[in-house]
């Protein structure tokens, strides 16, 4: 049956027998195998090839580890039900470093403790990706009445250059996607851009000795970083676009570099290099935001005018926002409704995904279970979140399956 065929009454039908071959404890159990896979950035290749063995084993079609960077590939495969559109599921494979102070579990141990799994990463997002995989298994296993392909794609290198995304829909079409950040298990229509300034901050040289012929740079820097961490920059916005992502655009002086590294000679520094980390709502400019870097470094300079300072703009990531009413969201909406009853919470993030480098050219939603605190000490990640998300992946793939692909 194709799926223009299928009425109202018909497609909810189909999604209650795909909801009901969810195995929910499966998708637990993968949770935990995923957890105890360590993928720090860098480090892909081991979860990546892990779980295109899984794909294999379900019956994926066209699984491969797709090369990115060196031994660390994009795992992909896909289940395919005829013509029909194009669904992504996608997430990264990547996580920050281990945090310290883990007491009641380990980094690495996927333990099931009082109803939560425990696992660094496990929110962001390993456990979205398992989700995603077990509920492509659930629309397969149902003999649903769909039609079209369902894909998934496990990226990597998404907290460095967001390479695996780039490369994957470079090389793969995609009608709509759903990207697995965690968002609590709520509809997220976007999230904010990031600009990265690098500001190298000069003085001149001398040795320690000789302090009062230097002008030391890290000094003059200081000035910098105190200004920029008072900037409070409110752009002008259209009202929606504040109402979802509020006034301010963050600005903040990150990584700071300055003088030489420990355990060598020592001089006074003429060099210091402060990473400002920016992240504008959509639609805020990368020379807005570098106004207002120029005002805080003008500030600093009137603390003392040998501040002086060039301004490099050294990467750009765009904020994505989907349209409420557009189909991939409303796909969502009743996804989440379909399980859970009752209308969901539409959100915004402030931090930045994948949607970055592609949502321009494909509509997507993002959906994950998990939220704050994350990666911290003890992170872990209840067994309800991890079944409903499971369940939500399943009822979005067969509803997007089931019915004309339509404009999103």
């Amino acid at each position: 049956m194709s799926s223009d065929q299928l009425d109202q009454s018909d497609r909810h039908d189909v999604v209650e027998r795909v909801l009901a071959a969810v195995d929910t404890a499966r998708a637990v159990e993968l949770v935990r195998e995923v957890c105890r896979i360590p993928s720090v950035l860098g480090e892909e290749g081991e979860l990546a090839a892990f779980l295109a063995s899984v794909m294999e084993e379900s019956g994926f079609e066209g699984v491969k580890l797709e090369a990115v960077l060196p031994d660390r590939p994009n795992a992909t495969g896909e289940l395919g039900f005829g013509p029909g559109p194009r669904v992504v599921l996608s997430g990264h494979l990547d996580t920050k470093p281990v945090s310290h102070g883990w007491h009641k579990s380990t980094p690495y141990s996927g333990d099931l403790i009082e109803g939560s799994v425990y696992g660094h990463g496990i929110m962001d997002m390993k456990a979205a990706l398992a989700c995603q995989i077990v509920a492509m298994e659930a629309v397969a296993a149902a003999n649903a009445e769909v039609a079209g392909t369902l894909a998934m794609a496990a990226v990597s290198d998404h907290m460095g250059d967001q390479t695996g995304s780039v490369a994957y829909f470079a090389h793969h079409e995609a009608d709509l996607c759903v990207l697995g950040e965690l968002t609590d298990n709520e509809v997220c229509l976007g999230h904010r851009g990031r600009y990265y300034f690098d500001v190298t901050v000069r003085g001149r040289s001398a040795h320690t000795c000789h302090k009062r012929r230097a002008v030391n740079a890290n000094v003059l820097a200081a000035y910098a970083v105190l200004a920029l961490d008072r900037s409070c920059y409110r752009p002008e916005l259209d009202p929606a676009t504040a109402q979802l992502f509020g006034p301010e655009t963050f600005v903040v002086p990150g990584r700071v570099y300055g003088g030489l590294a420990p355990g060598g000679p020592s001089m006074i520094p003429d060099e210091c290099v402060i990473r400002v980390d920016c992240r504008p709502q959509p639609g805020v400019s990368v020379d807005e935001v570098r106004a207002e870097i120029d005002r805080c470094l003008a500030e600093a300079r009137e603390r003392d005018a040998r501040f002086e300072a060039e301004v490099e703009l050294s990467d750009v990531k765009d904020g994505y926002v989907a349209e409420a009413r557009s189909h991939v969201v409303t796909t969502m909406v009743e996804a989440v409704r379909r399980v859970r009853g009752g209308d969901p919470v539409l959100v915004t993030e402030d931090w930045l995904a994948d949607t970055a480098s592609f949502g321009r050219d494909v509509p997507t939603v993002i959906f994950g279970p998990g939220g704050p605190p994350v990666y911290c000490a003890d992170e872990h990640l209840s067994v309800e979140d991890v079944e409903e998300a499971t369940r939500v992946y399943a009822a979005f793939a067969t509803l997007a399956l089931s019915r004309p692909e339509e404009t999103a």
